[in-house]
């Protein structure tokens, strides 16, 4: 779209400084971390980990060009004097990148690790060595402290890449295999913790302190620390101070207002928080692509789609509203998740596809909740086609024709439509009267959300809950089903008014229908409905 340089898929510090690219200026989060020793920090993908983990290779390189008009130029001047030592010291750095695409075996992972320590070894002019992965990475710190006279630099990108593979395509064993591959190699850094200056380890997520961190226990775990909220991402500051111009020209190309545009980028792209202050970052990844295309897409969530995720979510029927309100979870479940987790919503926030809403600290627990516009539709839109078999395939036009008949006020357009639909899915044995209404009231709340509309399932009133409710611009929608043999629409209308599930409506303004939904037994799907007026 213009003639700058935007660093989409750059990784690498020098190349960013060297080769002009637009560098958002994170190096003033370098002079409080250098004062420490060992280093974790867990955020999703394409937050600028790598980018991060490459700046700090470059400090502890003595890379002093690099940094020229940024803010550690001067703050190593200070920092220098202050601790008596010349400024850019150059230590050796071990720069390990396990940001690989598969790890289908054990094996892969060790040479992975080999080729990362041989490639070290190679750089500094050291005779390749050989023997078990973790007396390599343990001879090879020794040489280089020795060799320089200097304590040496570990940086570890991705750390978790072959653990998170496994998890995701259900591999106990191979998982396993992982797990004690890389506690056996990470905890060199504790046994030889005299001969290491700095170490920085980052991941999407953090394994319990009793697996891969076990012998690990000097860690500094800053993934949820205020002070360090935005060191990877983007702040409402940092966009209007670096994309400002981009901005502008954005807003012109697409025929909106400067202000319009803000609003919403904060809308599909802001909104991740990452520590207890309330600070938000948008996602760079976005950001990035947004201004060099020039089009408002979804980059992020079309890098990677969180299949077994979504899959568990369908096979233990969770909630799916719930993910769209608060979903609360304890402190400690966020600071130490467990390996082979049960509950999918610690992974959800790992990887990005929820984020910290608020935070109690009377009672230690977050609010999760998903970040903004452009997860909440895709995620959305995921679930509601692992509901559907693969033939059947929701596109946005076709949702739109859900979307016209409702608006029309016509509700048999509509329910003759969800029948249509209904008749696609596969023909269910040996389930339960819960299992039907968890998939029907799922595909419903599901259907009308990627159409846009405020929806509601299981609506609380002062006797008891709607299935249903659907609020458009003019009129208010409220369902109840009854599936199988357990009633007649007539009953299902009679107890929308005896449990008073209108009642929050009757002073909206707006006309109430109620409806009442039957199934049919040996056809499974909508057998009969009636509407009636409030």
């Amino acid at each position: 779209m213009t003639e700058r340089k935007y660093p989409i898929g750059v990784q690498s510090f020098r190349n960013i400084r060297t080769e002009n690219f637009i560098y958002i200026d994170k190096t003033a989060y370098i002079e409080s971390l250098v004062k420490g020793h060992v280093f974790f920090l867990s955020r999703p993908r394409r937050f600028g980990k790598s980018l991060l983990l490459s700046t700090l290779a470059s400090y502890f390189r003595g890379e002093k060009e690099l940094f020229k008009g940024l803010y550690i130029e001067e703050a190593e001047e200070r920092m220098a004097l202050a601790e008596g030592r010349e400024p850019w010291l150059e230590h050796a750095v071990l720069y390990i990148d396990l940001n690989i695409r598969n790890y289908d075996a054990a094996e892969v992972l060790i040479d992975r690790l080999s080729n990362n320590i041989s490639k070290i070894e190679r750089d500094y002019h050291l005779s390749e060595t050989e023997g078990a992965i973790e007396e390599r990475f343990s001879r090879l710190i020794e040489t280089l402290f020795l060799k320089t006279g200097r304590k040496v630099v570990v940086l570890v990108d991705e750390y978790d890449k072959p653990l998170l593979h496994s998890l995701s395509n259900g591999q106990k064993e191979l998982h396993e295999q992982y797990r004690k591959i890389l506690a056996g190699f990470y905890v060199v850094l504790k046994s030889l913790d005299e001969y290491i200056r700095f170490a920085f380890l980052t991941g999407v997520t953090k394994f319990s302190k009793l697996s891969v961190f076990s012998g690990l226990n000097n860690l500094n775990d800053i993934s949820l620390a205020p002070a360090y909220a935005g060191i990877c991402g983007i702040t409402e500051a940092e966009l209007l101070a670096t994309f400002s111009e981009d901005v502008d020209i954005l807003a012109q190309q697409l025929g909106y207002t400067r202000d319009y545009l803000l609003a919403f980028l904060k809308s599909e792209y802001d909104g991740y928080c990452f520590s207890t202050n309330n600070v938000h970052v948008y996602n760079p990844f976005n950001v990035l692509n947004v201004f060099d295309k020039g089009i408002l897409g979804s980059y992020w969530f079309a890098t990677g789609t969180p299949t077994f995720l979504v899959e568990m979510l369908r096979d233990r029927q969770y909630d799916y509203p719930s993910l769209d309100k608060d979903v609360m979870v304890p402190l400690v479940d966020l600071e130490n998740p467990h390996e082979l987790i049960d509950d999918p919503i610690q992974v959800l926030y790992q990887a990005g596809y929820l984020t910290i809403k608020r935070f109690d600290p009377a009672r230690r627990r977050f609010a999760l909740g998903f970040p903004n516009n452009e997860v909440r539709y895709c995620f959305l839109n995921l679930l509601l086609r692992a509901l559907l078999p693969t033939k059947v395939n929701l596109t946005v036009k076709e949702t739109d024709l859900f979307l016209d008949e409702i608006e029309k006020e016509n509700v048999k357009g509509f329910m003759t439509r969800v029948h249509a639909l209904l008749s696609a899915l596969p023909y269910p044995t040996n389930v339960t009267v819960e299992t039907v209404e968890w998939t029907y009231q799922s595909l419903f709340y599901l259907l009308f959300h990627l159409m846009g509309q405020h929806v509601r399932t299981e609506e609380h009133s002062i006797l008891g809950r709607a299935d249903f409710v659907l609020e458009t611009a003019t009129t208010v929608y409220i369902f109840e089903f009854k599936l199988w043999s357990t009633g007649t629409p007539e009953e299902a209308i009679e107890q929308i008014r005896k449990q008073w599930y209108a009642e929050p409506y009757r002073s909206c303004g707006k006309p109430v229908r109620l409806i009442g939904v039957s199934f049919d037994t040996e056809k499974r799907n909508i057998g009969e409905w009636k509407e009636e007026a409030l």
